[in-house]
């Protein structure tokens, strides 16, 4: 889908072709922003991103010299992109499993036995491992978030604690797994686009994740936050084994829609054998987590297409083209150091515009992997490279999907919410500097 002629003298190239991505930008964050100026509440709801796009893809069909019928048939083969639908059925997938999880007990018993581990002022750190452990077994934040920020919520209104830290502890540990699971989609789609195995996509990774979330922790224990946890409730081992069977299954490399599927059965005959969990409820959570997923869903099928039009029009061949000449400018004589630095550039600024991880490294997979040849950088650091930086940006977003569910939920702005996000600023850092390191001469 977002592949560039390999003859780029071929390629037309418009930066002006970049404009309706800042038309949906402007649209979604400043409705947001000048609502919240305004005092309305949950104001980046307001305008929901699925609805905030349609005016860019307007745009978009305007600015293009192809008629009217083909620019309609372009977006449908972008939004059609076997990557894009990949991506829509697993968040799907994603959706209906946290609804079921947490509907029969499963979410609040991995909660539970993580928090039962850690002393009451372990409380941020506990969390954030916590977090970390979940995304990494569901391979989704949003699920992630969607399942710890309830029971966070009754924290902060208990023990008086500021909302907007532990907001960013959370998505801490729920960017860590969505960047470093195996099942996650941001895994899928940046070792597809690359050519990449799993397992080495994982190992060069785990180097980059595992200091930054070490760092991470020893910030969030210095805060000295404590809260007593000694009333919490007796975990339910079974309730474990969903998450538990996800995990190993991913790291046994079955297929993601079948882990899935799996856990999705097995967390619902849990609930049937321990709190009378009934097939009608069964039926009704997978359709609610189905509906939960709609605005990204939409989402990602019209980035999917507004994407192909502005390949087509020379848009995304502009921009890489302009990140290439910098990264080479900057590092003229290793092409190695070149190479990375463009593809951590155009995953973190294409996710800038599109507001959501995946499908920014949908869009810049080709032209990554096309960087990653000509600077002969393996598949598996350009994979990671795509994966970390799409998630860094995705993490620090006040508008990116993650952030507007916990200011939701915990009831405080996405602005909050993104300002105590301390793992993914320490990622920026950490995974540039070994990178750079790495690729010294």
């Amino acid at each position: 889908m977002t592949s560039i002629d390999n003859n780029k003298n071929q390629t037309p190239q418009r930066l002006i072709s970049l404009f309706p991505f800042a038309i949906f930008l402007g649209l979604f964050l400043g409705t947001g922003v000048v609502l919240s100026l305004q005092g309305v509440d949950f104001a980046f709801y307001q305008l929901p991103a699925s609805i905030a796009i349609i005016p860019a893809i307007l745009v978009a069909i305007w600015l293009g010299k192809d008629s009217i019928n083909e620019q309609i048939s372009q977006f449908i083969q972008g939004a059609g992109h076997q990557n894009i639908i990949t991506m829509c059925i697993i968040y799907l997938l994603a959706g209906a499993f946290a609804v079921v999880a947490k509907a029969t007990g499963s979410v609040d018993a991995s909660v539970q036995l993580g928090l039962s581990l850690f002393p009451d002022y372990l409380l941020l750190p506990g969390l954030f491992l916590v977090a970390a452990f979940i995304s990494t077994a569901m391979g989704t934040s949003m699920g992630t978030i969607a399942a710890i920020a309830p029971i966070a919520l009754g924290f902060i209104e208990s023990a008086n604690l500021d909302a907007s830290v532990v907001a960013g502890v959370i998505i801490s540990g729920a960017i860590f797994g969505d960047n470093l699971s195996i099942i996650s989609d941001t895994t899928i789609a940046s070792t597809r686009s690359q050519g990449a195995h799993m397992k080495d996509k994982f190992k060069v990774n785990f180097k980059f994740a595992i200091p930054a979330a070490l760092i991470s922790i020893a910030i969030f224990t210095s805060m000295g936050v404590t809260i007593p946890i000694a009333e919490a409730q007796q975990t339910n081992i079974i309730g474990l084994v969903p998450y538990m069977v996800i995990l190993i299954l991913a790291l046994l490399g079955v297929n993601v829609f079948l882990v899935l599927l799996i856990g999705i059965a097995l967390a619902a005959t849990v609930g049937m054998l321990t709190n009378g969990y009934q097939l009608a409820n069964w039926v009704a959570d997978i359709n609610q987590g189905f509906a939960n997923m709609q605005d990204i869903f939409i989402l990602a099928l019209f980035i999917g297409g507004l994407s192909e039009l502005i390949k087509r029009q020379g848009g995304l061949a502009a921009l890489t083209h302009s990140v290439e000449k910098f990264a080479r400018k900057i590092n003229p004589n290793n092409n190695k150091r070149a190479a990375g630095l463009g593809i951590a550039s155009l995953a973190f600024i294409c996710n800038f515009f599109t507001a959501n991880n995946t499908v920014s490294i949908i869009v810049t997979g080709e032209t990554a992997k096309d960087l990653a040849r000509d600077g002969e950088l393996s598949p598996a650091h350009s994979a990671s490279l795509l994966d970390i930086f799409a998630c860094i940006n995705q993490g620090l977003l006040p508008y990116g999907a993650q952030a507007l569910l916990l200011g939701t939920t915990l009831k405080i702005s996405p602005i909050e919410v993104v300002s105590s996000a301390y793992y993914p600023m320490i990622l920026l850092f950490v995974a540039s500097f070994a990178f750079w390191r790495l690729t010294r001469k």
